[in-house]
């Protein structure tokens, strides 16, 4: 079992690591961004965790030090405005804030590997992050009242309460954060709150566009 098993980081590698490079590569070589692209997804899809797999295999190669939960925590802050995945099309006003509330939790996750040593600092942070949280649950329900049919909204609620299930564990991580001193624990709980928070908007995509 690898550690993408047990942590969100494994299903946000290709998100917020491999998409940015491949938009990259994409303004100058379309066709080898989009071959490198169909190829990863695919394998991904067959395979969930491959490129997290394949990042730290070629991380052990070069016999590197590096704290996975913690980098991608950090990528996630410059991905958000590269990957598109996760982004709604339909332009109602409350589907495109729920894209803005979606980015900007994110965006504040992020910031935590530069802010976590700083208390005064981290202490203004995790206010942000919980206003973060209620701006986005309440754009949820904003949007859970235009989805159509019963088993739809069911969806989108079961999605709801599992992010507020992880909102809470992140709260209690974050009071053992100051008993104890563990940042990693810090930004796996952060990294869970991303991939709910992504999860939600691939639920909302999926029963309204």
């Amino acid at each position: 079992m690898t550690m993408g098993d047990e942590t969100p980081v494994a299903s946000l590698v290709m998100p917020v690591l491999i998409r940015p490079v491949l938009s990259q590569l994409e303004r100058s070589d379309v066709a080898a961004s989009q071959t490198l692209r169909a190829a990863l997804t695919k394998a991904e899809a067959v395979h969930p965790g491959f490129t997290y797999d394949l990042v730290v295999g070629l991380v052990r190669h070069g016999e590197l030090s590096v704290n996975m939960n913690e980098s991608v925590l950090r990528l996630q802050g410059s991905a958000s405005d590269a990957d598109a995945e996760y982004r709604l099309a339909r332009s109602e006003d409350v589907f495109q804030e729920l894209n803005r509330k979606s980015a900007a939790l994110k965006k504040i996750l992020s910031r935590i590997p530069d802010e976590i040593t700083d208390r005064k600092t981290f202490l203004e942070t995790i206010k942000e992050i919980a206003s973060a949280i209620k701006k986005l649950l309440d754009s949820v329900s904003e949007v859970g009242s235009m989805i159509i049919g019963p088993a739809r909204k069911q969806a989108l609620e079961q999605r709801k309460r599992d992010f507020v299930k992880y909102s809470k564990r992140f709260s209690n991580t974050l009071k053992d954060y100051f008993k104890e001193g563990q940042a990693n624990a810090v930004f796996v709980s952060a990294l869970y709150l991303i991939h709910q928070t992504n999860l939600i908007m691939a639920t909302v995509k999926n029963k309204c566009e």
